[in-house]
């Protein structure tokens, strides 16, 4: 293959690589005392609180015994907690 049909190919290759990524927005994030935090962290910092008041409300009603174990169930509260924000906000 001759040098002008490489550069040919590769510039087509390139071309065809980056048509997927014609339609990508910008990322979601909040500006938060002049700096920028992606939407997903602050999803996962809310997750977590939520996960702690259910923790505590948990406790509260005589529940905690309940779920277990609960190294495996407050962080699976936590993430359900974080995909439900993201989806409610940023589908």
């Amino acid at each position: 293959m001759k040098q002008p049909a490489k550069r040919a190919a590769a510039g087509t290759l390139l071309l065809l690589g980056m048509l997927p990524l014609a339609g990508c927005q910008q990322a979601p994030s909040f500006n938060i005392l002049g700096s920028f935090f992606p939407a997903w962290l602050i999803c996962l910092a809310l997750g977590i609180l939520l996960a702690a008041g259910t923790r505590f409300l948990l406790l509260a009603v005589h529940l905690g015994e309940a779920l277990s174990p609960p190294i495996v169930m407050y962080p699976c509260l936590a993430a359900l907690f974080t995909f439900g924000l993201w989806l409610l906000f940023f589908r």
